[in-house]
């Protein structure tokens, strides 16, 4: 299944089961709040390894209350790659759920549910924003304690009345610290929510460096034979998911950076990456690049094996998508393209990442208020970040690892890729 059909069953199956589960609760088909203990906890986050990650803050927080062996995570399985990755919650204690198709949906989450329902949670943690699937997977875990947004006063899409512990959504706090808020809102009074005090931290913690090992260097070392010896590798990711496309910088423009960071580096090498499907895209982008010093590896590297490459690269230039917050579990310098959302909520909270929006009126447009949805088919917002801005970026981040010497960046007239 793509994301538009998951967030159309989100809507049409997901409504009408939140207002259905909301009568039973208030029939009193729930374990009432105690003050026990917390012995156990969930953590739903089925989508979007990015905000996985930023995530680390509110898993380290929940593990030192009831430690490690006792938080879990459940994710769609196409998901969970991040969450092994970072290594900090058991592999067993991962819940999965396939979404292939609507039929293995219903059948992996029915299976899923039943081990839900029988690890018998204390408390569980909605990290989707407004997701009518996660409340009602939350509510029937039959958890004491369940924090997630409700939409007060219509500020969010309809989820129902699940949660024990009900938060307002603030778009003015990073995503980070809104999911750190969510595990300290555990231990607060619920009739005294959303109100609490809490100061977020300003730092948040950053997830931990993979550390690969000499056999997966070498794997990844093998796919770049083909570029001649240079002292220097930048990546470029010029994908987006179908979650949203608006998120994308004009292709070419990747291409015209390219050409650009070849002329100035002559002692660097550059690299598309990209899914499988992104495959033929890419090759085609590494070779309008017209360089023996550029190519592609998109859809021929493993989520784990792009983690290796992002440990020998210096830099990768993304738009805000998951790469950009992979990364921060490596030493590569990040340079991150925002347009329809914001840096100040959604970015890598790490000091190697520099992001980049234009700020125009219009933006940000999508926000967990809307579902992340947007009337806008021209996404001016990315078309307002001009390749000379990212290549100052580049050669900043670049810079900063390699001290290289800049060439004059003259381009040829017929070396110039034409929008």
């Amino acid at each position: 299944m793509t994301v538009s059909q998951l967030q159309r069953v989100d809507r049409w199956l997901g409504i009408p089961l939140c207002f259905a589960l909301t009568q039973l609760r208030r029939l009193g088909f729930e374990r009432q709040v105690s003050d026990r203990k917390i012995r156990n906890l969930l953590f739903v986050k089925l989508a979007e390894q990015g905000s996985t990650v930023l995530a680390y803050p509110a898993i380290r927080a929940a593990i030192e209350r009831v430690g490690k062996e006792n938080v879990y995570f459940l994710v769609f399985d196409d998901n969970r790659f991040i969450l092994d990755s970072m290594d900090v919650i058991p592999p067993r204690n991962i819940i999965t759920i396939s979404f292939g198709s609507m039929g293995e949906m219903l059948r992996t989450g029915f299976r899923a549910l039943g081990t839900l329902r029988r690890l018998r949670f204390d408390a569980v943690v909605d990290l989707e924003f407004f997701s009518r699937g996660s409340a009602a997977l939350s509510f029937i875990t039959r958890a004491q304690r369940r924090v997630g947004f409700h939409p007060f006063f219509s500020a969010g899409p309809y989820r129902g009345d699940l949660m024990t512990h009900r938060l307002l959504y603030n778009p003015h706090l990073h995503t980070g610290q809104t999911f750190l808020a969510m595990v300290n809102a555990l231990e607060q009074n619920p009739h005294s929510l959303p109100t609490f005090e809490l100061v977020p931290e300003p730092e948040q913690e950053l997830p931990p460096q993979i550390a690969p090992n000499g056999n997966e260097i070498e794997r990844v070392r093998a796919m770049l034979k083909g570029l001649p010896e240079h002292s220097g590798l930048i990546l470029l990711n010029p994908n987006a998911s179908d979650l949203l496309p608006l998120r994308r910088w004009p292709i070419q423009r990747y291409v015209q950076l390219a050409q650009r960071l070849l002329v100035t580096y002559r002692e660097a090498a550059v690299a598309f990456t990209g899914s499988p499907p992104e495959a033929e895209t890419a090759a085609r982008l590494a070779r309008d690049v017209a360089s023996a010093r550029c190519i592609s590896l998109a859809g021929e590297t493993t989520l784990r094996q792009l983690l290796v490459l992002f440990t020998l690269a210096d830099v990768l230039v993304t738009n805000d998508s998951g790469p950009a917050h992979f990364a921060t579990l490596t030493p590569i310098q990040v340079v991150t393209l925002f347009g329809p959302e914001t840096p100040a909520l959604f970015s890598a909270p790490s000091k190697r990442n520099r992001a980049l929006w234009a700020g125009i009126s219009c933006s940000p447009c999508v926000s967990a208020f809307n579902n992340r949805q947007s009337v806008c088919r021209n996404n001016v917002c990315m078309q307002a970040l001009s390749v000379e801005q990212v290549f100052e970026e580049v050669c900043k981040a670049f810079e900063s690892r390699r001290k290289p010497i800049r060439a004059e960046a003259v381009l040829p007239e017929t070396f110039v890729t034409r929008e």
